[in-house]
């Protein structure tokens, strides 16, 4: 069945909820959290990261974070609430839903980098 990216993203942010910085703020850090931002990792080395983010590009999300693939990442915790971010929340909510689709139920999208660093969130641009 044929479907277009405005029913993906559509069904993407009914499924994934959007959270704002500061909801984030109170979240990361915890030990049962886990930040990705998918971007590629060329956005990301020019712009830098939330600290603590782990970075996985949405094209690669599901080959990460299932653990039946021989390129899982240890991070990946079904238990974890994970919060996805990437440039403006697009691809962010689609890797959300994908997330979700794999049995992560606690799946938060934190949207775009950039309104994570213009309200004062940290920046690890190391």
């Amino acid at each position: 069945m044929a479907t277009s990216l405005k029913a993906m993203m559509e069904a993407a942010n009914a499924a994934v909820p959007r959270i704002t910085p500061a909801q984030a703020r109170e979240l990361i850090g915890k030990d049962n959290v886990l930040v990705v931002d998918v971007r590629d990792a060329k956005e990301v080395e020019q712009t830098g990261k939330v600290p603590g983010a782990i970075n996985v590009p949405r094209g690669m999300i599901e080959f990460r974070a299932d653990p039946d693939s021989p390129y899982h990442d240890k991070h990946f915790d079904k238990s974890k609430t994970v919060i996805v971010y990437c440039a403006s929340g697009g691809r962010s909510a689609l890797a959300g839903k994908t997330l979700k689709d794999l049995g992560f139920e606690k799946v938060q999208n934190l949207g775009g980098f950039k309104d994570w660093a213009e309200s004062g969130g940290p920046v690890d641009k190391a």
